[in-house]
């Protein structure tokens, strides 16, 4: 990676990180679309290695929003997730899953944007972390499906909570990488190059995540998520 490439990762990681740290998630959905562009190297094992770091820091800042009772059946459905997700990069074709994937989650927020409101059930949360599990490890996106479960929720329970999910969500996924030769030292590398956006964007979402409590916490979330499944679309098709 050159010096202008380096330059160009830091500020989409940065931008990304700002908004995750703001609403609780987006690193994925702007960085990797960017990061596919700038080198496809850094996708998706390095990105999601990168984003634990910011996991963690946004967990310990949100620590007192964390709501650790949705925790465990979340993470259940995030680990079947994750282990469709790693056989599904080794079985299928890559187009068509993104495709699919994209859908599944523009149905998602058209269902949500019409009213549609699911509760916050056992069973919710682990057919959303399934989901998110799938999504995370194929294609380095995979807030959506739990953002969109806590759609209704304050900004802090959001920020709080999902992050909290992505610690273990995240190292989930790059176990599963790891076991299909898709995470090593390589990969390491390269997302140590990335943590000084993180580190950026983490700093700077102390400051612009008052923004988003003032009541517009659902509507980004379903904005960001209909960018996600359009990126994931138009990845494939242009």
């Amino acid at each position: 990676m050159t010096l202008v490439d380096w330059v160009l990762a830091t500020l989409a990681v940065s931008l990304g990180a700002t908004l995750q740290g703001s609403v609780g998630f987006g690193l994925g959905i702007l960085g990797a679309p960017l990061l596919m562009l700038i080198d496809p190297r850094l996708v998706p094992a390095p990105l999601l290695c990168a984003a634990l770091t910011l996991t963690i820091l946004l967990t310990h800042r949100e620590r007192r929003s964390v709501v650790l009772r949705d925790l465990k059946w979340a993470l259940a459905g995030r680990l079947v997730g994750t282990v469709a997700g790693a056989a599904a990069l080794t079985a299928l074709s890559g187009g068509k899953l993104e495709l699919t994937l994209g859908v599944l989650v523009l149905l998602g927020v058209a269902m949500s944007a019409s009213g549609l409101h699911l509760p916050v059930t056992p069973r919710v949360l682990m057919g959303a972390g399934a989901l998110s599990g799938f999504m995370g490890t194929t294609v380095s996106i995979g807030a959506p499906p739990m953002a969109l479960v806590y759609q209704r929720s304050s900004g802090p329970r959001i920020r709080g909570t999902l992050s909290a999910y992505f610690v273990v969500g995240v190292i989930l996924s790059l176990v599963g990488l790891s076991v299909v030769g898709r995470f090593g030292t390589a990969e390491l590398v390269l997302a140590v190059s990335l943590l000084p956006g993180i580190l950026i964007g983490f700093v700077a979402s102390r400051h612009t995540s008052g923004f988003f409590d003032r009541g517009y916490t659902r509507a980004a979330v379903l904005v960001l998520s209909a960018a996600t499944g359009l990126v994931v679309i138009l990845r494939q098709l242009v």
